[in-house]
């Protein structure tokens, strides 16, 4: 068990309600900042907007095989599921897990303030 705690944050009514390109990206909004939601074999994911090295827009990129979100300007690599930079270059993409629930599609933020125990939303 990781041991993390997350607030969890809706961000659509549906996985119909994003707005998936032909990419299977979508961009969604996670308080008040633009994110990325990429799909594959089914399973969604969520990562930051821009690439970390110079700002290209992943919605704007692409899925590879191996269900790697691939940067638009240079082709950098990164694992969607743990942010991991697969093609060498040594950068980090940060991410969130995703839920679907009956209600929506969550994001979970992770808590990290020093008193976060004593305001953790029950449901």
């Amino acid at each position: 068990m990781s041991g993390k705690t997350y607030q969890w944050h809706k961000i659509a009514e549906s996985e119909a309600e994003l707005d998936f390109g032909p990419n299977e990206l979508a961009v969604a909004n996670l308080d008040g900042k633009s994110i990325c939601v990429g799909r594959h074999k089914g399973a969604l994911f969520a990562f930051a907007h821009k690439c970390p090295h110079a700002g290209g827009l992943l919605a704007e990129g692409f899925i590879d095989a191996l269900g790697n979100v691939v940067c638009p300007l240079h082709r950098y690599k990164f694992n969607m599921a743990n942010g991991r930079n697969v093609s060498g270059e040594g950068y980090y993409l940060k991410h969130w897990p995703v839920e679907l629930r009956e209600s929506g599609v969550y994001v979970g933020v992770e808590d990290k303030g020093l008193f976060s125990f004593f305001s953790r939303n029950p449901h």
